[in-house]
């Protein structure tokens, strides 16, 4: 080492050690950042067509860019969601790279199925409720009721029936909640979807239904249908002279709040580094013109919890339908 000033050494080796450690940090974070390491999917537990696989077909290209990763759409329906659900449930080797679209077949199906093989709400992580879609209390045109008040009164005295999109739906829950609170004599009347509900509505063979805002949304303004309230807690905008069943208030309608939600869901196993970056990544999406503008064409709101706030939800709905089914004597 003759001819080397000491000094220098020294500082050289704190360089290089410097560097070293700086290297080793960013390879460290590199690590702690990688997920996804592949293709994500994304399970939509009902067949192509319906607004959770619109939706989440729409999520999963804008989801693609913020994570960088490709975001593949899978449909697997099947009794009322819970096919897919329960499999998501038992995890396996995919699960740390699967998220589901989850809306209120999730809880409903837990009321009306008692025998699943799941926990709805401590077998899963909830990622974020994106939207919220009302429901619509609708009276074909040709209705004399005008007002809930009218409608209530009047089916206390005789027989009325409510149509449908299936036992289990959104709609078919609102529509045995309203009958339970109001006591009024309500049938429900099935169909396969609400594409074979809603000529049943606007012919008059039925005379009301819970539809969601989307379903109804153009045939209000057309004047084809009569919008009678809303079911959120608070007005639509896109409906702002329909009052709430909040606002109605007797009836015990003062309970009746439910919205159509959706939102994103993974395996428990799902690790804090994936639901990070899910929760950043969707954070992104829901600011994004393209989703606000999709969200407004649905009549939707935007989704306002997510984490435990979002699982707290879940376990609320679950008890509330779980009463509502014991009510009006639902199980599959």
């Amino acid at each position: 080492m003759r001819g080397v000033n000491k000094s220098w050494l020294r500082t050289a080796c704190l360089a290089a050690c410097g560097a070293g450690l700086t290297m080793a940090v960013s390879v460290s974070t590199a690590h702690a950042n990688e997920w996804p390491t592949g293709d994500v999917r994304l399970v939509v537990p009902y067949a192509p067509g319906g607004t959770t696989d619109v939706l989440s077909r729409r999520v999963a290209d804008l989801l693609q860019d913020e994570l960088d990763a490709n975001v593949v759409v899978e449909n697997r329906p099947g009794a009322g969601s819970t096919v897919a659900t329960g499999r998501l449930a038992r995890g396996g080797r995919d699960a740390a790279h699967t998220i589901l679209m989850a809306s209120p077949g999730h809880t409903i199906g837990a009321a009306i199925y008692p025998d699943l093989d799941y926990d709805p709400v401590e077998d899963f992580v909830f990622l974020q409720n994106l939207i919220d879609i009302p429901n619509v209390m609708v009276v074909p045109a040709s209705s004399p009721y005008d007002s809930v008040e009218e409608f209530v009164e009047a089916a206390r005295e005789q027989n009325m029936t409510f149509s449908h999109s299936g036992v289990g739906s959104s709609i078919h829950m609102s529509g045995e909640l309203f009958k339970t609170l109001t006591e009024t004599n309500l049938t429900a009347v099935p169909f396969a979807g609400s594409g074979a509900a809603l000529p049943a509505l606007l012919g008059g063979d039925v005379d009301v239904s819970f539809e969601n805002m989307p379903t109804v949304l153009s045939h209000i303004r057309s004047g084809d249908l009569k919008a009678l309230a809303v079911t959120s807690a608070e007005r639509s905008e896109h409906l702002p002279d329909v009052p709430t069943l909040v606002e109605v208030g007797d009836y015990n309608l003062d309970q009746f709040v439910t919205t159509a939600w959706f939102g994103l869901i993974a395996h428990e196993s799902f690790s804090e580094e994936a639901q990070e970056a899910m929760r950043t990544a969707l954070d992104a999406v829901m600011q994004r013109e393209e989703f606000v503008s999709f969200a407004d064409q649905l009549g939707a709101e935007p989704g306002q919890v997510a984490g435990e706030e979002f699982k707290q939800f879940i376990a609320q709905e679950v008890e509330r339908w779980q009463e509502v089914a014991e009510q009006a004597g639902i199980s599959q």
